[in-house]
């Protein structure tokens, strides 16, 4: 694996500033890869494994975190209607443009962040040459129908824990984050302990879920942020890229759930890891990055 550089800085946007990171060098011939973190509202931690595609193919791997976490400028006053689509397509655009990128680069998006690199997608901007659909829902009313039937094959006394504390209200009780986590070790990181990197997203939502609260919601069971009702399904014929989809085996982004993009995306491939859950690049690192970095040398 080669040794490779690492620089950091700022993007002005708007009045605020987003933080990004460079691993490897914009001057290779390689295809750079933006790296687009989910949520809403995580930060570029828990993906931060993808960097090491530079060592092995030596392309630029560029994460950032998007506005209103991480090391980006933090917006807690901020509500629904602030934190759009739109917001953060705009926030990658200024971000392509900043780095000099626009017209020629790949990108991927897990989970929210592959929503977000879908959108990008749709409006077929040119420089876009490879896309990378990680565990994302193409269709919120399907991801959240499958969240509560893999919740329903829970233990029952954790199922129970979920529902009482759901109808009092008490989302926050160590009992009720106790059994979510539950369902989180089942389907979204079945690695135990969560790894650093994992763990430094989570306890970020923690401290300031600002975002997730206003797009998503307060779980994963309950969308009712401003993306409850979004769909991307009846777009995605649009997509010229060509795209990589992966998802995993114990996935809360199911087979149903990343199903319209098999079907509906002219020029896509899927690969399912099958000792996954929600994120492949750390439950099977080695395999997934090694995926991955096959398919973008394919675009080179």
């Amino acid at each position: 694996m080669q040794s490779v550089e690492t620089r950091e800085g700022f993007l002005p946007f708007r009045e605020y500033q987003t933080w990004y990171r460079i691993t490897g060098t914009l001057e290779s011939d390689r295809l750079p890869l933006v790296v687009a973190h989910g949520g809403p509202g995580c930060t570029h931690d828990y993906v931060d494994s993808f960097k090491g595609i530079a060592g092995l193919d030596g392309r630029a791997v560029i994460h950032y975190d998007q506005l209103g976490n991480g090391k980006s400028t933090h917006l807690p006053d901020k509500g629904p209607d602030f934190w759009t689509v739109s917001l953060f397509l705009e926030e990658l655009d200024a971000l392509l443009a900043h780095l000099g990128i626009s017209d020629r680069y790949a990108f991927l998006g897990q989970s929210w962040g592959g929503m977000l690199g879908a959108e990008h997608a749709v409006r077929q901007p040119a420089g876009l040459k490879a896309l990378v659909i990680a565990n994302s829902p193409a269709n919120m009313h399907t991801w959240v129908t499958e969240a509560n039937r893999l919740r329903r094959d829970l233990p029952a006394d954790v199922q129970a824990t979920l529902l009482a504390h759901e109808e009092a209200g008490t989302l926050t009780h160590p009992d009720y984050i106790a059994a979510s986590r539950v369902f989180y070790d089942r389907h979204v990181c079945r690695v135990t302990p969560w790894p650093e990197d994992v763990a430094r997203t989570f306890a970020a939502m923690d401290e300031d879920n600002t975002v997730y609260r206003n797009m998503n919601g307060p779980t994963e069971f309950h969308v009712i942020g401003t993306m409850k009702d979004w769909t991307i399904e009846d777009r995605l014929h649009k997509i010229k890229a060509p795209t990589l989809l992966i998802s995993g085996a114990h996935d809360e982004a199911t087979p149903e759930v990343v199903r319209p993009y098999r079907e509906r995306v002219p020029d896509i491939r899927w690969v399912l890891f099958e000792q996954s859950s929600h994120m492949p690049h750390v439950e099977e690192k080695e395999l997934c990055l090694k995926t991955v970095s096959a398919f973008l040398r394919e675009k080179d």
